[in-house]
């Protein structure tokens, strides 16, 4: 169960962080480290480690144990750290959440399983609990994100059966743009749990109706947008806010015609901080697309308003 003090902890940006590869797709972990300084710098307030942004499910068990130990280790207690853990296998999840216990992570997470799917909530809460109860104590965040996972479950269901079958549930990634349910998640038991908004291009709405944290891939390279959207929403400055997440939009939507995340990925590269190529089958972006995806960012004011947003304009 959520209490007070462990919503506070996930809130604000929360990056959904890259795995940075070597030119050979291997793992190429001494940058961590300088990820995590610039996410600090850039006022996020957390990690999460081996997502969809962070390409866990093409991982292996053991090359996502060194990259949660890489993160856990270079954030060292100066921002939580949530490890996904979810995997097809639930041994393999179970014991991909004791090494993050192990490692010190904050919490975990997990997706369910995707190619057995499970096809109601309550086999679905039957698999959570087989992951979490391996951990007990420990904070875990359920990972919707209906789109890969294929789970088409309704999540308030899930928070009903969580009080008496998931007591460790802290929260829930949610990671779809159905906002009415979002709301109904925060609002369940006196807002119990944390519910972490997971639609960039779409945070604005989030607040409108009580987000208080958000965990996304843009929040790498464009926290400080966010970040004065998130204190121009709290003025009531609602025609900047908006404003600000129409660059967020508009940013996003030139970021999908480079099939988003190797194109997320790419970006980190234009900042210094090269996280390598994609793992198959995501294809990563080429040297000429990189290229012209530079010109359309210029073209149009991101590295002004996305990087530093007293700039804007």
């Amino acid at each position: 169960m959520t209490d007070a003090s462990t919503k506070e902890k996930y809130t604000g940006l929360i990056a959904a962080v890259f795995t940075p590869m070597a030119a050979d797709r291997s793992l190429n972990l001494d940058l961590v480290p300088a990820i995590v300084d610039h996410l600090i710098r850039d006022r996020t307030r957390g990690i999460y480690v081996c997502g969809t942004t962070g390409e866990g499910p093409l991982l292996s068990s053991d090359e996502r144990r060194a990259v949660a130990r890489a993160y856990v280790d270079a954030a060292g207690g100066r921002i939580p750290v949530i490890v996904q853990v979810g995997h097809n296998s639930l041994t393999e999840a179970r014991g991909l959440a004791l090494h993050a216990r192990k490692i010190g992570a904050d919490a975990i997470s997990a997706v369910p399983p995707m190619y057995f799917k499970p096809e109601s909530t309550e086999i679905l809460v039957e698999c959570l609990r087989e992951i979490a109860s391996a951990v007990p104590g420990l904070p875990f965040f359920y990972y919707h994100i209906p789109r890969f996972t294929g789970a088409q479950i309704d999540v308030l269901d899930l928070l009903r059966r969580a009080e008496q079958e998931l007591p460790s549930l802290a929260g829930v990634k949610y990671s779809t743009m159905t906002v009415n349910e979002y709301q109904e998640c925060l609002e369940f038991a006196q807002g119990r749990y944390a519910i972490l908004f997971g639609c960039d291009e779409m945070l604005l709405s989030g607040l409108s109706v009580g987000a208080a944290g958000a965990v996304g891939s843009t929040y790498n390279f464009a926290a400080p947008l966010y970040n004065a959207l998130i204190e121009k929403f709290r003025q009531g400055d609602m025609e900047e806010a908006r404003r600000l997440q129409g660059l967020s939009a508009r940013m996003i939507r030139l970021l999908y015609k480079y099939r988003g995340q190797p194109a997320f990925k790419a970006i980190m590269g234009l900042l210094g901080l090269d996280c390598g190529p994609n793992r198959l089958p995501i294809e990563t972006l080429s040297a000429d697309e990189i290229q012209a995806m530079k010109l359309y960012l210029e073209e149009i004011g991101f590295f002004n308003w996305a990087r530093r947003t007293e700039n804007a304009g």
